[in-house]
């Protein structure tokens, strides 16, 4: 555990990325196997499941430390993180013990099969034997809670510096539903066959977002435009006689969508296919709104019933694999043709669609097609190179994402809630409503948006005008009016308002409007009406 509680400060306490990639390399180049297998697992979001219940952490915590649960609390409160409070008021532990963080790992996922007498003695007494760093990154593990400054690319680029392989390659490498119980540190990083595994998606190309219109791009004919979706981006695989739906996010997503399994009878063995995730019936002229998808992700069986009023599409916009031979090295514009001809006799129930192309010849025709975005219930325009290879990641040049400006209300904040973290000091958590007639009705809740010195001000004020205090959240006097924007709209029973909001964050702090100039529940109303 020593050795990664070094790796993780080196990480930590460094903004270089260069520093970062160094450090993970070493460790990649001298740590044990095992621990190398689990650092990259836990990198990757593959962490042990929760075995303790953080109320029983706090209060076991709070007695080591002999204190008073109440104080304990209030630390936690300023601290804002629960594995560093508790590593903070525990008794300094002068002892260094050298196990491994394969160990530790491995006698946390034990304690699901012992009772609670025993995960305490478990836990007071690692707690005695680590010291201080590792204690933290031990309580961090233990409350599943694991999170650390490494993106997946940063990842990749140090396996290459530590390996000598391609960067690309460990990308591929790494995706997939793999845990270090299944696999070693060879056959997932060093091993020839990369590929035994037939699920394996490929790592999602992704576009960077165009902030001030394609106008500084080239020739328009070297683009190709497209629907940016309002859907889940995932990967069809068909592979061995199976199929295999993959999310970008990583998530094995088959069982939720077994309308798909149907591209089998369609497609070739060997195809892999990129595209959106959509809720359209056949019949219907323009997908369903996000929401209606909501309903299938969060299901791992699907009721017939929803599987008729919810049928879930593939529109496909890239084809990645075809016979079982990799084509992301191609240009789009072949790819692009490729799947055209093997979309073109699919019929017209098939589970697998051609998201259509948007023809244009200038760039103002294209701004002209973005405008009607929503009217098509999408999200903005896809803009791509047809030379582009498929790439791994986030590279800037080649592929664009041109989304609609947000929709936007103004509201009034009327309740606060101190944030986590960094920011466990400061209200960043905040409730806003609309007028309805002479109430405020509340309608959504946003945490983002402002700098850290207007959390800083909007804090002072809170503490200043704090009407009602329930548990964390405080009711505020009706006084400051913030723009809201958001994404999408829709009907919503489970709220006062009527309806819930997508993404919504705080667009700009209107200190220039008066309490009575906010919004209306009715103009909320209209905006479902006409976006919803």
């Amino acid at each position: 555990m020593k050795q990664f509680a070094t790796l993780f400060a080196a990480i930590d306490q460094s903004t270089k990325t260069t520093v970062k990639v160094a450090a993970l390399a070493d460790y990649f180049r001298q740590a044990p196997e095992e621990d190398r297998l689990w650092t990259v697992a836990l990198f990757s979001g593959r962490r042990p499941k929760r075995a303790v219940t953080t109320t029983r952490l706090r209060e076991w915590a709070a007695e080591v430390a002999d204190l008073p649960l109440w104080l304990f609390e209030e630390s936690y409160s300023v601290v804002g993180d629960l594995a560093e409070t508790i590593a903070l008021i525990l008794p300094p532990n002068p002892s260094v013990d050298n196990r491994s963080l394969t160990f530790w790992i491995n006698a946390l996922r034990g304690l699901a099969d012992v009772d609670e007498a025993r995960r305490k003695i478990f836990v007071l007494e690692a707690w005695q034997q680590l010291g201080g760093a590792e204690r933290f990154l031990f309580n961090k593990l233990l409350t599943g809670g694991f999170r650390v400054g490494v993106s997946q690319k940063l990842m990749t680029r140090a396996l290459a510096k530590a390996t000598g392989k391609p960067e690309a390659e460990l990308a591929h490498r790494l995706m997939g539903n793999w845990h270090p119980d299944e696999v070693s540190w060879h056959s997932l990083i060093e091993a020839e066959d990369a590929s035994a595994d037939a699920s394996r998606p490929y790592p999602f190309y992704l576009a960077y977002a165009l902030e001030d219109g394609p106008n500084t791009l080239d020739d328009p004919l070297n683009w190709r435009a497209e629907w940016k979706w309002d859907g889940i981006r995932g990967q069809l695989i068909l592979r061995d006689g199976n199929y295999f739906v993959w999310s970008r996010g990583e998530e094995l997503m088959t069982d939720r969508f077994p309308e798909l399994a149907r591209a089998i009878d369609h497609l070739p063995p060997g195809t892999v296919l990129d595209g959106e995730l959509l809720v359209w019936p056949m019949d219907a002229e323009k997908p369903f709104s996000f929401n209606a998808l909501q309903k299938r992700i969060g299901r791992k069986t699907v009721p017939k019933k929803l599987l008729a009023e919810a049928p879930v599409v593939l529109h496909a916009y890239d084809l990645l694999e075809w016979e079982g031979v990799d084509l992301r090295s191609r240009p789009f514009a072949e790819r692009r043709g490729l799947l055209e001809q093997a979309t073109a006799a699919l019929p017209r129930d098939a589970p697998v669609r051609l998201s259509p192309q948007l023809a244009f010849d200038t760039w103002d025709d294209l701004a002209t097609l973005r405008s009607g975005a929503r009217e098509a219930h999408a999200e903005g325009l896809m803009l791509k190179r047809a030379d582009s290879p498929y790439l791994a990641g986030r590279k800037k040049g080649d592929w664009w994402k041109w989304k609609l400006e947000p929709l936007t209300i103004d509201a009034v904040m009327i309740y606060a809630q101190a944030g986590s973290g960094r920011r466990a000091n400061l209200f960043t958590d905040f409730t806003f409503a609309v007028w309805n007639g002479n109430d405020l009705v509340p309608f959504t809740k946003a945490y983002s948006g402002l700098t850290d010195a207007e959390f800083r001000q909007i804090t002072a004020w809170v503490c200043k005008n704090t009407q009602q205090r329930f548990g964390p959240v405080r009711q505020v006097t009706p006084h400051h009016v913030f723009e809201i924007a958001f994404e999408g709209i829709q009907a919503s029973p489970r709220h006062k308002s009527g309806v819930a909001l997508r993404f919504p964050r705080m667009k700009r702090w209107r200190q220039d409007k008066p309490l009575q100039e906010a919004n209306t529940l009715d103009d909320l109303n209209e905006m479902l009406r006409i976006y919803g």
